[in-house]
């Protein structure tokens, strides 16, 4: 499948790029130069990807352990979420590429090729730009339309999940609320079978019930619905300061009823793109005839007091990813420099450190966009700057890279 998906994408950039060249001869360089990146991103990504959604995927062992949920509701869950990790991770993966395939091709003479049939070194660096202005739209894809759509499917399987795997969250001499509304305490456990139980459930603010029992049993019926048969044991009712209390020989407490402590509804990143735009645009028609509302509910996921957390996952998709463009352009600084040059490995450091710090900078310049407007703007200019003074720098400096 991935193997598929890689050659789809290859041919779909191929294909793009042929509009940007000038000559057959172009066609037939840089056809090479970006299968090359192509294969080279595609496996890094893919290896990455797999290797940090095992470690997440061991994190979130906690939903099965702690919370009850079944293997399935783990896996898919986990499984939804790698659309995320392959789009948090695509920039920092674009610029090892580009930085490894420019830096290959330099040290085993092949971009001499490219200089002996006339394309000038400035001619590469907008193809560069060409090249990352591809990669920008394949980010733009993942962040407005698919990583929404998965992270809320994800979260969907939380809200048809009932407590599957109950008896796994029970330990024994400790108050275990896992399950919302209901605290359970358990002296002794062996699999399914209790002693000494204590379960306090919250039926609302005012009304709360009690049942302690010498031993009790978890078991499923024919629909796999689940239920706490108790033994011997006393109910105490309390509404607000009235107290009842009823003794039993056997009761069943129905489980199905109650739900994990697990998130079930969505968050601002799993909004679709279009909820996202609707909700911006009511919270701004809110803000333009009462700009001194702190509190406004539109609809789930849409509030007036989260506004900056919807602003920032506006721009989070839409404009995040444009320092894509920009590490594409910091990239070619390494052809500024020669391999017969002695500091060639020290200064190819720090061009790499420098598109790290780029990356890092978009990320905390981010986190505090959505505070008010002035950031926002100092957000919009990051990337214009940073781009402007490495585009002119290399330009300016064109003669000098004429004559390396």
């Amino acid at each position: 499948m991935y193997f598929r998906l890689y050659l789809n994408c290859k041919l779909l950039v191929e294909n793009i790029y042929v509009l940007f060249c000038e000559n057959s001869m172009e066609k037939i360089i840089f056809k090479k130069f970006i299968k090359d990146i192509s294969l080279f991103f595609f496996i890094l990504i893919i290896s990455v990807a797999i290797i940090v959604w095992i470690i997440q995927a061991v994190n979130f062992l906690d939903l099965i352990s702690e919370d009850g949920h079944s293997l399935k509701v783990y896996f898919s869950y986990t499984l939804f979420s790698l659309p995320k990790i392959i789009s948090k991770i695509l920039p920092f993966m674009f610029m090892i590429s580009l930085f490894y395939i420019i830096i290959n091709y330099e040290m085993n003479n092949e971009l001499i090729i490219y200089w002996i049939n006339g394309i000038t070194k400035l001619n590469f660096i907008n193809v560069l730009i060409k090249i990352s202005i591809i990669y920008f739209l394949i980010q733009l894809i993942l962040t407005t339309l698919i990583v929404p759509y998965t992270l809320d499917k994800g979260r969907s399987f939380f809200r048809t999940s009932n407590v599957d795997l109950f008896t796994s969250i029970i330990k024994q001499k400790k108050f275990n609320d896992s399950v919302q509304d209901l605290t359970i305490f358990v002296d002794r456990k062996n699999e399914n079978f209790l002693e000494n139980i204590i379960i306090k459930e919250k039926i609302s603010n005012t009304n709360n019930q009690i049942i302690v029992a010498q031993s009790g049993e978890v078991i499923s019926d024919e629909n796999d619905i689940k239920r706490i048969m108790l033994n011997n044991g006393k109910i105490i009712n309390t509404e607000g300061n009235n107290q009842s209390i009823i003794d039993f020989s056997k009761f069943n407490l129905d489980l199905s009823k109650f739900n994990t402590s697990t998130i079930t509804h969505p968050k601002t990143q799993e909004m679709s793109t279009q909820n996202l735009l609707q909700c911006m645009k009511e919270i701004n028609n809110t803000k333009k005839i009462n700009h001194t509302i702190k509190e406004k509910f539109f609809f789930t996921g849409c509030d007036v007091k989260i506004a900056p957390s919807i602003l920032e996952e506006f721009l989070k998709r839409f404009f995040s990813p444009l320092f894509i463009i920009l590490i594409g352009l910091s990239s070619s600084l390494i052809i500024t420099s020669s391999k017969d040059q002695n500091s060639y490995k020290v200064k190819n450091s720090f061009k790499f450190i420098f598109g790290i710090f780029l990356i890092i900078i978009s990320e905390i310049s981010l986190t505090y966009s959505g505070i008010n407007i002035q950031n926002v703007m100092f957000y919009f200019l990051i990337p214009i700057f940073f781009f402007s003074i490495i585009y002119f720098y290399l330009f300016f400096n064109y003669k000098i890279l004429r004559r390396s």
